[in-house]
């Protein structure tokens, strides 16, 4: 259409844009004189950008966004949805993938038990790769880079006696791919994580009936071949009592200084009250289904035991017992029930209670959260246990089995505990650590659970919840888009990662996603051949994600700008200009 050909008018113009795609929209702005006239008009891309998006109304623009034209150009143009390499050096199911803070280096790692160390250069290369066989292990399964990318972190399955199964945790100096030290990590669903630049969280499980069991936490020294014949290299953390057959698994930490400058917040309340700079973000959705669901509020506080009035526990544990002699429990419980009460009463009196006023304050730049998964139903991991380490509690210094205990606290109790009602497959910090989002498979409504061996059948869609840890409640609705179809007993996990402005995650449907997190939209999905396991962004580049899958491949995603920009930066190859040349001449 040129300058002097008949004019549309500017509703039918906009009519026409919105049937096509992001490219088209763009494109046919650089080349369409009389659209570059109206291009500039804000009401035409704000309706544009709701309704293209199908973003609900309510939701306001991103504040660090200058108009609308440029919102709806940065949801193009930033999104990592291009292809640019694909990484075949494993041979078997990759699971996990995890950069350095720098974002120079990456490690993956895989059922062909190995984890590769990769340099993130103009094409990403293999710089390392070892080979845990030798030590026992059946794979490879979670990585993670200390504070200065000094140290790496690896957590596996060992093959014990027996051919019994159990975790273990390896750490790798960076320096020259040596390895330091080997703890045991039971169960080896615990993954591990680093407290701080030398000390790492690790687990044991300690069996007390057959359902009833004891999780213990344990800090690590990382140097301890080095260093065990002079200094502490371990130190009991937490004692923390398990029932009907649940464990805590999938440790992380969150860092309670970073809360006061967070990258973005959920809030719209707590957004007006902020700077205009501030980027801010809802997770809202217009989905009916979802507006009909209940949202599940969380636990104030730690796991409840049952009321026994004023009766002191060892009391009432003895007049259970009586009572049971003398035939007055009705109706008769099953030793599964039994079982649980029992513990119930025996620990009553026995743990420490919970450390008054979780929530952090000006004084608390120094503290640290401790989350985990755990459960108090069944075994499938369907609470989220917090528990705050204090500054003394960050050295393996003191004695090895950590503080006194006296015999009233035997265990630990949690500080605060989210209930998801729904097994739990995956966990993530947003960048500033003040944000948990969580992948879970929802439990049909109002069910009940009459044997933890047995929990409720889950459901094939994944709810991608997130939790403000300032203030421990859920943010709005959750996310959806990705599905999994594993039962209970097969489920497995499946890692997320958070940017500053995305979310995204693997899923069973041979696809990773990517969501939007102010606007709560699906922005990409991302192919493979089998289950994407795993997603990592770039922590200094968000436009640069990676995927893992069950196909042995490891995907690299650039968004349209970073390709269009590396493109310009690759040199022109000299025989290729020389034959040009030639041709010109001939």
């Amino acid at each position: 259409m040129d300058a002097g050909g008949p004019r549309l008018p500017d509703t039918v113009l906009f009519e026409i844009f919105l049937y096509l795609d992001h490219a088209d929209v763009l494109s046919v702005g650089l080349v369409c004189r009389q659209w570059r006239a109206v291009s500039r008009d804000e009401f035409l891309w704000k309706e544009l950008f709701y309704r293209y998006y199908r973003v609900s109304r309510d939701v306001p623009r991103h504040p660090a966004a200058v108009s609308w034209y440029d919102e709806f150009q940065r949801l193009y143009d930033t999104i990592p949805c291009v292809e640019v390499q694909a990484l075949k050096e494993h041979n078997d199911q990759v699971l996990h993938l995890s950069f350095s803070h720098s974002g120079c280096l990456f490690a993956s790692c895989s059922k062909d038990c190995t984890v590769k160390i990769w340099s993130n250069e103009l094409d990403i290369s293999l710089q390392h790769s070892s080979n845990m066989r030798p030590y026992n292990w059946s794979y490879t399964q979670f990585s993670q880079f200390n504070s200065d990318d000094s140290l790496l972190l690896v957590s596996g399955v060992f093959v014990g006696p027996h051919n019994s199964s159990s975790g273990e945790i390896a750490v790798i100096s960076m320096e020259n791919f040596t390895l330091l030290s080997r703890v045991r990590n039971k169960p080896y669903d615990v993954f591990g994580c680093w407290l701080n630049e030398t000390n790492l969280i690790s687990g044991n499980l300690h069996r007390i009936g057959r359902i009833t069991s004891c999780s213990v936490l344990w800090l690590n020294n990382a140097f301890q071949g080095i260093e065990s014949e002079n200094v502490n290299v371990v130190k009991r953390l937490f004692k923390i009592q398990n029932l009907n057959a649940s464990t805590i698994r999938t440790v992380m930490v969150a860092d309670c200084s970073r809360y006061d400058s967070p990258d973005l917040l959920l809030d719209y309340e707590e957004q007006l009250a902020a700077s205009s700079t501030c980027p801010v973000f809802d997770l809202g959705s217009d989905s009916e289904e979802e507006e009909a669901k209940p949202k599940q509020p969380p636990e104030p506080a730690a796991q409840e035991l049952p009321d026994a009035g004023s009766v002191p526990a060892e009391d009432g544990l003895q007049q259970f017992f009586d009572d049971i002699m003398g035939g007055r429990v009705r109706p008769a419980m099953t030793e599964t029930e039994l079982e649980t009460k029992v513990a119930e009463l025996f620990v009553r009196n026995r743990t420490k209670p919970p450390e008054p006023n979780l929530l952090p304050t000006d004084n608390d730049s120094k503290t640290k959260y401790l989350i985990f998964t755990t459960g108090c139903l069944t075994y499938s991991p369907h609470q989220i246990g917090i528990k705050r380490i204090l500054p003394h509690q960050m050295t393996t210094a003191g004695p090895v089995l950590g503080e006194e205990r006296r015999s009233d606290e035997f265990f630990d109790s949690l500080d605060h505990v989210i209930d998801i009602h729904g097994h739990i497959i995956g966990m993530g910090l947003s960048p500033d650590h003040r944000y948990l989002y969580v992948n879970s498979r929802a439990w049909p409504r109002d069910c009940i659970i009459s044997d933890p061996m047995q929990p409720p059948p889950i459901a094939e869609e994944i709810d991608l919840h997130v939790f403000d840890l300032k203030t421990m409640k859920e943010v709005k609705r959750a996310l959806r888009a990705h599905r999994a179809y594993t039962p209970n007993e097969e489920c497995f996990f499946i890692f997320l990662d958070v940017s500053r402005d995305f979310v995204a995650s693997g899923a069973e449907d041979r696809h990773g996603y990517i969501w939007d997190r102010h606007y709560n939209i699906c922005l990409a999905k991302l192919q493979h051949d089998n289950v994407v396991n795993s997603v990592a962004f770039s922590p200094v580049e968000q436009e640069l994600l990676l995927t893992a899958s069950d196909d042995t491949t490891i995907k690299v995603w650039r968004s349209p700008r970073a390709v269009r920009v590396r493109q310009a930066r690759r040199p022109r190859p000299r025989k290729l200009l020389f034959s040009w040349l030639m041709n010109q001449k001939s």
